[in-house]
């Protein structure tokens, strides 16, 4: 299956924003094209600066694999809302009113998110459904967001985020949505922040683990 050149380079930009650096195989596996599509694609996006290749990786059998990763044009690709307004009135009211003025504004965009997010997520009666339904929130805020589920519990992946500068400007919009996260899951699981792109990772991501009852633990032994 091929499709237009516009519409496989940002499927292409869009996967690899999404899972990191990849090679035309997986590319072409994820996307359901030739390998010689996606190399003609790759080949366009260097030309335009919106990629770049990684040194070559050895594998156990067949030839290296070249990962291809996003230069600072392709990660430009995805914006950043509203991002040099928002840095601008970070900024004035700083000067004009100070830190603690700063301090209120985000406190109030504490409360009102929390509000938002929780109103949704009151309607789910699992843990599943809860982290779905924060990650759909997420998604639709531009944060491209996804859930995955293993032995620990939850892992939530957000491969973008449209606030960045203004977080880079005034780390408490960071520190705000963590705590959003841990009082939406107060009493049913830990929230904790084990990737952040301020902290030069690719991405940001938080780790949530049920709170398993105490209780239950030892109803479970007593019956074993």
């Amino acid at each position: 299956m091929e499709v237009s050149n516009a519409s496989s380079q940002d499927k292409i930009l869009y996967q690899i924003k999404r899972l990191g650096p990849q090679s035309v195989k997986s590319l072409a596996e994820i996307l359901d094209v030739t390998t010689m599509g996606i190399r003609q694609h790759l080949g366009q996006l260097e030309s335009a600066d919106l990629i770049e290749s990684l040194p070559e990786e050895p594998q156990p059998r067949g030839r290296p694999l070249k990962p291809w990763k996003l230069t600072k044009k392709g990660h430009d690709r995805f914006p950043d809302a509203h991002a040099q307004i928002t840095v601008d009135l970070i900024l004035s009211v700083r000067e004009l009113l100070g830190e603690s003025a700063l301090d209120k504004i985000i406190e109030k965009r504490t409360a009102d998110t929390f509000e938002q997010y929780s109103s949704c997520l009151d309607k789910q009666n699992t843990l599943s459904g809860k982290v779905s339904a924060l990650a759909s929130l997420r998604s639709d805020e531009g944060y491209m967001a996804e859930v995955i589920e293993d032995d620990a519990g939850y892992l939530l992946i957000e491969h973008h985020c449209p606030i960045c500068i203004a977080a880079k400007t005034c780390q408490g919009f960071c520190r705000s949505e963590l705590e959003v996260f841990q009082r939406l899951f107060k009493k049913i699981a830990t929230v904790t922040r084990e990737e952040h792109l301020l902290d030069t990772a690719r991405r940001c991501s938080y780790r949530i683990i049920p709170i398993v009852d105490a209780n239950q633990d030892r109803s479970r032994e007593l019956i074993d």
